[in-house]
């Protein structure tokens, strides 16, 4: 048996509980990784709210929350070498909220020495968003500028040093804190606004001579991503990629139209493999790869401030819907 935090009903963090459970067994090209700790992402409230992009991501109640995992292979399945036991890995799962979690062999990354197992939990879901939003969706050319909203979260906090290593010329971040707003600064950003002040879009006009950034990488919505075009240079991309604000930004085509702009949405759910079939060789596993690369070299430096045991699942998710952490949020075991 094994302790695993699940949600029987939707609602408030109280329906987050600790269960005793059966340890899964790994099944064709799968690994059973004994977790040290579990990544905690926003996505993680929303589905514990009942609040679903479309109704294909709700889960089967009882349900075990949580994406990706960071710990070490206790089992293989059949197809996956028996020597990956007693590896340390970082991985995307289901159910990564317990004490065990089964990841597909493709999805998993092995971690060199010296890179810590709770900060490498901010690889998989991220670490992969913030690579595909500059890369995949704005196609970041070395040179151009770009927004980083909510800089100091763990998408935005990665996106600022991955968008200074893809090339960018000038990385402006907003943060609603004079501490968050350090932090962007020190990660690499050139300038750094507060995004809760009607003065940011000014502030980001002033920071490129009036002309506008090239990219905007946008998971706030409301008000900020509505002043997003206004923002935007000639042949400007807007990446919009969530609505913590809970309040979906309302666009028109005109306002896009004479600066030949574009607003483009990101998922990555919708990004990951279908199928086991689907994960060999596909883009996410090189990019998981990548990012773990990065990091053992010194060359992306993951943020973790908040850690909370398996057993405080909630305030975990309590800190995150506050607004009240920098960075990775984990779950240690």
């Amino acid at each position: 048996m094994m302790r695993a935090v699940r949600i029987h009903e939707t609602g408030g963090p109280e329906v987050l509980r600790v269960d005793q459970i059966d340890v899964p067994v790994p099944g064709p090209d799968e690994v059973l990784i004994r977790v040290g700790a579990a990544g905690v992402n926003f996505t993680d409230v929303t589905a514990r709210q009942g609040v679903y992009i479309s109704r294909d991501s709700a889960p089967v109640l009882p349900a075990t929350l949580g994406t990706e995992v960071a710990g070490v292979v206790s089992a293989t399945g059949p197809g996956v070498p028996q020597e990956l036991v007693g590896r340390r890995v970082v991985a995307f799962v289901h159910g990564g909220y317990a004490d065990y979690a089964l990841a597909r062999r493709d999805l998993t990354a092995e971690l060199p020495p010296g890179v810590d197992l709770a900060e490498s939990t901010a690889l998989p879901v991220q670490g992969v968003t913030a690579w595909q939003l500059l890369r995949d969706c704005a196609r970041i050319a070395p040179g151009e500028s770009v927004l980083v909203h909510t800089a100091a979260g763990g998408v935005g906090s990665l996106a600022v040093q991955l968008a200074r290593r893809f090339g960018a010329g000038t990385v402006i971040a907003t943060a609603g804190s004079a501490e968050k707003r350090k932090l962007a600064l020190d990660l690499g950003a050139d300038f750094a606004f507060d995004y809760t002040s009607e003065q940011w879009p000014r502030d980001v006009l002033d920071a490129t001579g009036g002309r506008g950034v090239d990219i905007i990488l946008d998971a706030v919505g409301g008000p900020v991503g509505e002043a997003g075009p206004g923002c935007l240079a000639p042949f400007g991309r807007l990446v919009v990629y969530g609505v913590t604000g809970k309040q979906l930004a309302q666009f028109a085509g005109s306002q896009l139209m004479r600066g030949n702009q574009s607003v483009i949405g990101y998922w990555l759910t919708g990004r990951l493999p279908a199928g086991p079939d689907a994960a060999a060789g596909h883009p996410i596993a090189g990019i998981l790869r990548e990012l773990v690369e990065l990091t053992a070299s010194g060359g992306l430096r993951p943020v973790l401030r908040e850690a909370f045991p398996l057993e405080r699942a909630a305030d975990a998710h309590r800190a995150i819907s506050d607004r009240r952490t920098v960075g990775k949020v984990v779950l240690t075991l």
